[in-house]
């Protein structure tokens, strides 16, 4: 298995939630459709709340952690 595109897109958007459980995410009807698309996938696989981003769920906190930590792993140090 490879990350494609639509798991990117999933990373992405993870990445983008705020660390707290007080706050969530909002992806409006005017994103771009490939966000649209990463939010409804994430509460799909029961990661966020809503379709539209929410909150994070329990498991969805983890998957944000770990996407986190991948991603400073894989950022070119400077």
């Amino acid at each position: 298995m490879v990350f494609d595109q639509a798991l990117l897109d999933e990373l992405n958007l993870l990445v983008k939630f705020p660390d707290t459980m007080m706050e969530g995410l909002k992806v409006h009807h005017d994103a771009e459709p490939a966000m649209i698309d990463a939010a409804s996938r994430l509460y799909d696989k029961n990661l966020a709340t809503q379709k539209d981003g929410g909150y994070l769920t329990d498991l969805g906190r983890e998957a944000a952690q770990a996407a986190n930590l991948l991603l400073g792993l894989m950022r070119p140090q400077v």
